[in-house]
């Protein structure tokens, strides 16, 4: 079972995606918080498997919160999935660097969101979803978030390491990197375990805008 909270200042929002989320046969929603103190408060209190953020709230905010949950110095990160009505902006690339593990709008298609959730639970982000990928162009192309250099990074990750970077930036779940690389899924969860500190980074998505703007991998069109 998916444990979720729904964190929206919006009562209207929270108990729709409460009641969205809550129908799914392998999805619990546990909690509901209308802004990010409550938020990190209650997520650090029921452990959820998955944190719906909004970015916008009053008082702390979705990006606050999102950095207190699974940002740098987070000994037992929560993964967040961030939500907004906004497009691309200040906002969206804040909540990356914070170490969010995807990005959806709130407008999305139900069945959509449904995935995303249970995408980011088995550790997998959001990486194959529209807005996404133009986050990390926009980040690429204007913003340099990520510590390690290319030459760095590639000299640090061994050739298996740098495959399954290589595929994770594609947007593959694990599952999919597996069967690619012949592998048990829980041997690629090893690997990104020691892959992940190894660039500097907290999550896959921050893992593939790593090899996104080292130009390890190209992105696509």
């Amino acid at each position: 079972m998916i444990r979720v909270v729904v964190a929206d200042d919006q009562a209207l929002v929270r108990a729709g995606l409460s009641t969205l989320l809550g129908a799914e046969p392998d999805i619990e929603v546990v909690g509901t918080a209308a802004d990010g103190d409550e938020a990190v408060a209650m997520a650090r209190e029921l452990r959820p498997d998955v944190v719906c953020m909004d970015i916008r709230m009053p008082g702390r905010d979705g990006i606050s919160a999102t950095r207190a949950l699974c940002g740098p110095g987070v000994e037992d990160p929560v993964p967040v999935l961030v939500l907004t009505t906004f497009d691309i902006d200040d906002y969206l690339f804040g909540a990356l660097e914070a170490g969010a593990s995807g990005f959806l709008l709130k407008d999305a298609d139900p069945a959509v969101l449904v995935q995303a959730v249970r995408s980011v639970a088995a550790g997998n982000g959001t990486l194959d979803d529209a807005l996404t990928k133009r986050v990390l162009r926009e980040v690429v192309d204007r913003r340099q978030t990520q510590p390690v250099s290319a030459g760095r990074g590639t000299d640090l990750l061994t050739a298996r390491e740098l495959e399954i970077v290589l595929l994770l930036a594609q947007g593959m779940s694990n599952d999919e990197i597996a069967r690619e690389l012949v592998l048990e899924q829980s041997t690629v969860k090893s690997h990104l375990a020691r892959i992940l500190p190894k660039l500097g980074v907290r999550s896959r998505l921050q893992a593939a805008v790593w090899a996104y703007q080292n130009k390890v991998v190209d992105l696509p069109d």
